[in-house]
């Protein structure tokens, strides 16, 4: 028996390890750098990219592989068409840092009517050499939302001048430094990237401390974006003969006759977008443990436990490009550990249901962007999955202590069987259709009915049949 279980250990991690060092392998393959061969001059061709939802990694790494192919093959423009919510701070500075360092102009233009550029799309707006918006479009609301919800309220016998100004602002108590630090920087940051391209720095002030927003109008007036057009063709025909500052000089604009070249993000770009989704991620992490699981219940599957590992590796490689709240992954995996648990350990529901409510908890408060928070629709639904489940096993587990022993000694005792011949001593009898030797001190005849009273060995200790309780077979 030792030497069985011992196998099967064995087994199980040989399992479980060949799964996670075939998906690290799958994971960790080289991938070739994307690169652009270096063009002859073009004259009059503009690179074209796009932004649309929320800005992260994926985003910022389309944008920078977009700059490199511009300066490689001597691309005179490059437009930056938006139409984000926001996303992650360090996924726009990164943008905004190549935005500034490019040889090529770059004019960001929020289209199409209906679309804006909200928080981070702000700031890209007022890094890039021109700022364009089509009608019907929108910016602002730049303040971090990780100081935004509701108003912090004022220490009691705080004076007036010790919160943030600004009518309708966030405020930010002096007794909170860290918040006050946030906005600051952002504020900062902001009013350079104004000061850089001569835009107006006192509203740029306002949209981060005040979460105001403008229409593409207003932006116009006011001076915060260059230019309003409606669409590719009026964006051209502006720009035309337009003198722009660069590191390097002025550059004198010749749009006439451009030819617009797309790019579009690659297959990797398309990959990373996919998996820095906070949903995505999410279900990764719950495929690869419970690919994990499948595979220790039953060693040498291989199939869920390569899937699970991978799942697991790309989660959190997900999550730590994310802005993740490390109590909520902790509550997330306390929950889960739980329900494995009253897998493993029956409880009768005790740690499932304390799992699935650490699971919830820990679902809820995992992502802190609030452009990249979790769904709560497939919260609910993950945790109604795992609550049928509990209650499908709970009941399962009751229902099988219930039920009488089918197998071994305890299922032969007080059986009723028959006699298959005429003994005193030693006999035989019929038992679910197979001959057992019998042994009894009393007399015994052929096809009589006798109670199965103990089992010793291959024996079976018998008695006639009385009125004593017994059970058909």
């Amino acid at each position: 028996m030792l030497n069985i279980l011992t196998r099967k250990t064995s087994s199980l991690f040989q399992s479980i390890a060949l799964s996670i060092t075939l998906a690290l392998s799958l994971c960790l393959l080289p991938l070739s750098a994307t690169t652009y061969a270096q063009a002859p001059p073009q004259e009059n061709q503009a690179l074209l990219l796009s932004i649309n939802g929320a800005i992260g990694p994926a985003v910022s790494d389309y944008v920078g592989k977009g700059l490199e192919r511009a300066d490689n093959e001597n691309f005179t423009l490059i437009i930056l068409q938006m139409d984000t919510p926001g996303g992650l701070d360090s996924a726009m500075r990164s943008i905004i840092k190549k935005i500034l360092a490019s040889p090529i102009p770059i004019v960001s233009h929020v289209w199409p009517e209906g679309s804006r550029a909200a928080s981070a799309g702000t700031y890209i707006l007022y890094a890039s050499h021109v700022a364009a918006m089509a009608p019907a479009t929108n910016l602002g609301a730049a303040t971090p939302v990780s100081i935004g919800g509701l108003p912090s309220l004022p220490n009691p016998g705080s004076q007036p001048g010790e919160e943030s100004e600004g009518e309708g602002s966030p405020k930010i108590p002096a007794t909170d430094p860290m918040k006050a630090k946030v906005l600051n920087d952002a504020t900062a940051y902001i009013k350079s990237l104004a000061a850089r391209h001569n835009r107006n720095e006192e509203w740029a002030e306002q949209a981060v401390r005040e979460s105001v927003s403008l229409t593409a109008t207003e932006a116009l007036e006011l001076n915060v974006i260059d230019l309003m057009a409606s669409d590719i063709d009026d964006l051209l025909e502006q720009l035309n003969g337009r003198t722009i500052p660069m590191d390097t000089g002025q550059v004198r604009l010749n749009t006439e006759q451009m030819k617009i070249i797309r790019h579009d993000p690659d297959w990797r770009d398309r990959l990373l977008a996919a998996i820095s989704d906070p949903n995505i991620a999410y279900i990764l992490l719950l495929v690869g443990i419970y690919g994990l699981i499948f595979e220790a219940t039953h060693p040498g599957a291989l199939l869920p436990g390569i899937v699970g590992a991978i799942a697991l590796l790309l989660a959190f490689y997900t999550f730590q490009i994310l802005p993740v709240n490390y109590a909520g992954l902790g509550l997330l995996l306390l929950g889960l550990a739980l329900m494995v648990a009253e897998v493993f350990a029956p409880s009768f529901g005790v740690l499932g249901l304390g799992g699935i409510a650490a699971f919830v908890f820990g679902s809820i408060i995992l992502v802190q962007d609030e452009q990249l928070r979790i769904s709560l629709h497939l919260i609910a639904s993950t945790a109604l999955s795992s609550a049928a489940f509990i209650f499908w096993l709970t009941t399962r587990i009751y229902r099988l202590r219930r039920q009488r022993v089918r197998t071994g000694s305890e299922e032969l005792t007080n059986l009723i069987v028959r006699a298959s011949n005429d003994f005193t001593g030693h006999g035989w009898v019929l038992v679910h259709g197979e001959s057992w030797q019998a042994q009894s001190t009393t007399p015994i005849h052929k096809n009589q009915q006798v109670r199965i009273v103990n089992r010793d060995g291959l024996y079976l200790q018998v008695e006639p049949l009385n009125k004593s309780q017994h059970k058909e077979p």
